[in-house]
């Protein structure tokens, strides 16, 4: 394929990439009574897994020894991207909108600079001090629903709560990759990280298909597994990985930023969610924080769950 020909069709497909996380905010919202959240994350993770290990099994038989030197990575970042960045996300959807919980996430590039700081060592300009500010600013508002003399007593919507503590995991997560250098691709690393994870979600998935009044598995709970684990799990991914190698990190992660307007459109299209005046000034102030931070320092974590 021509290089002009390639950068045309990588351009199209990270176009794509945020409506393709959309999926897993409208499966959030239509889990409540189908599929409980450590179930569909449990499905979602170890389906994404399998295809993964089978995709890169050459590789994992390759470096198995490596892989099993670092079990304790793997369970650990399977623990903040697949436990707490999954099944704690269907948790707040069950009392939070889409919305809520893509414009929450967007402000996670920006935990990862602070964390880049603090933890790796790396420079921190003044501007993006200022963007870090107007970002978590903008998290504040959206959480409170725009509603900023009730916050001395703590007026949040619980389900918010869950999705703030998935934004920082998703921060731990990325920095983790950064300071734990790994012999494996991408795509391999992701299938021992999807193993990681379903060992730690398992027992809270057994938990919930044993307590009383579990929803029995049914056709619609396995469409809702299949399609996250399809959609943006392994195929997201994938477009992600090789758009990075076309158009570079910092072309990708500005596009992947608008990944709140899409869930904004999907969510009052496909769910109802009204558009509230907060959410747009809430993504407002998140997105020019991002903007800030970003364009001051491009950052190479710019994905979602």
């Amino acid at each position: 394929m021509r290089a002009q020909t390639r950068e045309r069709l990588a351009l199209v497909l990270v176009g794509l990439l945020p409506l393709l996380w959309t999926v897993n905010l409208v499966v959030a919202r239509q889990a409540p009574g189908v599929i409980t959240p450590h179930v569909l994350a449990l499905g979602r993770w170890a389906l994404a897994g399998l295809i993964l290990a089978w995709w890169t099994r050459q590789e994992l038989w390759r470096m198995r020894r490596e892989i099993v030197q670092a079990w304790r990575h793997s369970l650990v970042l399977g623990a903040c991207g697949m436990w707490i960045c999954g099944a704690w996300v269907y948790i707040g959807a069950q009392s939070t909108g889409a919305m809520n919980i893509s414009l929450i996430y967007a402000a996670a590039p920006v935990l990862i600079a602070i964390g880049s700081v603090l933890w790796l060592g790396e420079r921190f300009s003044a501007w993006q001090a200022v963007g870090v500010t107007l970002s978590l600013s903008g998290v504040v508002h959206v959480v409170v629903r725009g509603e900023w003399t009730h916050l001395a007593q703590l007026h949040f919507v619980v389900g918010d709560l869950w999705v703030v503590c998935s934004a920082f995991a998703w921060a731990a997560f990325s920095l983790l990759q950064k300071k734990w250098h790994s012999p494996l691709g991408s795509l391999a690393r992701l299938a021992t990280m999807c193993m990681g994870g379903v060992v730690v979600i398992l027992p809270f998935a057994v938990h919930e298909l044993l307590a009383d009044g579990a929803p029995v598995l049914g056709q619609q709970a396995l469409v809702q597994i299949v399609a996250t684990a399809l959609i943006p799990g392994v195929l997201a991914y994938w477009m992600y990985g090789w758009t990075l190698k076309v158009l570079g990190a910092s072309r990708v992660a500005v596009i992947l930023y608008a990944a709140p307007l899409y869930a904004a459109v999907v969510a009052w299209g496909v769910l109802g969610e009204p558009l509230g005046w907060y959410h747009l000034g809430g993504g407002a102030l998140i997105f020019s924080g991002v903007a800030l931070v970003m364009l001051t320092k491009p950052s190479e974590d710019a994905s979602a769950s």
